[in-house]
């Protein structure tokens, strides 16, 4: 009874802030780089930290974490009203980077270590950011993740906080999983998401001594580091908005719905995610299995990615 009162206030609270986006405009408009054509409101995803907050005030998560994802997301917010500069998005992701090390107590680890797992989140928080395009990719991938965190049991005590986080997803889906989305989530939404799912991870993999758990964020991964590099090779600036990552080719270039494609990352990430849950259990996950899958993985991708160019040079000569 709890979690469905809480489904209903979560759901309220993002029609609540839908009158509020609508009398101050808040609302994204599509350019040359968009894969969306309508004016649509921005920032629904506010309802990710909103549900943190919640949790925080339900004790299911600590104050560090909560105020990470707070941070990132009043910032983001702000900056999707009205562009900030480089300096106070950097400044807000490096002192949540510090609370979310304070809360593991990463401090205390070795110092060659903080560099390292320092760069992969903010990495991971700006990669989950980028891949926020299409209807319905953010909210379904990320709810992939929190029901694969959820069948671990080394997160039994987190399940009442990975619900909660389940439901803000529903909540949000229910208005951005359609052909015509009525919200997106904004950077406040994915941002702040991408810190909280980054922070599960490590989690987990310190709580498992299992990196294997990686490859639970290997569909975006992949997709975000080949893009990168690809735009590298071409001299693009990869900070700037940009439709070169692999989704945004099969549903701009070649035509296929947005939700289509969502649901494919979305099932192909969750398909992974149970073969390595099971791998685990069977004791195979080794850090030979979890390189070796990722090579593979890359190797599907890059084949996939080069069909699809190759289709898209056909179609356009």
């Amino acid at each position: 009874m709890v979690y469905i009162a809480l489904l209903f206030l979560l759901i309220g609270i993002e029609l609540i802030y839908f009158k509020i986006a609508e009398k101050y405009n808040i609302i994204d408009k599509p350019n040359s780089r968009s894969s969306h054509s309508a004016i649509t409101l921005r920032g629904g995803g506010i309802i990710f930290p909103i549900a943190i907050s919640i949790a925080f005030f339900l004790g299911y998560v600590s104050w560090p974490v909560a105020l990470a994802v707070v941070l990132v997301a009043i910032v983001s917010f702000v900056d999707d009203i009205k562009p900030l500069s480089q300096l106070p998005r950097f400044a807000s992701h490096v002192v949540a980077v510090g609370l979310v090390f304070y809360d593991l107590h990463l401090f205390s680890e070795a110092l060659w270590l903080l560099p390292l797992v320092f760069v992969l989140l903010i990495g991971w928080v700006n990669a989950f950011n980028f891949m926020d395009g299409i209807n319905g990719i953010t909210v379904l991938y990320a709810l992939t993740a929190i029901v694969s965190f959820s069948f671990l049991r080394i997160n039994e005590a987190s399940l009442p906080l990975l619900i909660t986080l389940g439901l803000s997803c529903f909540s949000f889906g229910l208005f951005n999983v359609r052909k015509k989305a009525k919200t997106f989530a904004g950077d406040v939404g994915s941002i702040s998401m991408a810190l909280f799912l980054g922070y599960f991870m490590i989690k987990t993999i310190i709580d498992s001594g299992q990196l294997g758990y990686i490859l639970f964020f290997s569909v975006y991964g992949i997709d975000a580091i080949i893009t990168i590099i690809n735009r590298l090779l071409k001299k693009e600036n990869i900070f700037q908005p940009h439709r070169s990552h692999l989704y945004q080719y099969l549903a701009n270039e070649m035509g296929y719905s947005h939700i289509l494609i969502s649901f494919i990352y979305a099932g192909l990430q969750l398909g992974i995610n149970a073969l390595v849950i099971y791998a685990d259990t069977k004791g195979y996950l080794s850090l030979f299995f979890t390189g070796a899958f990722l090579l593979l993985l890359t190797f599907i991708y890059l084949l996939v990615r080069n069909l699809v160019t190759r289709k898209m040079v056909l179609r356009n000569s």
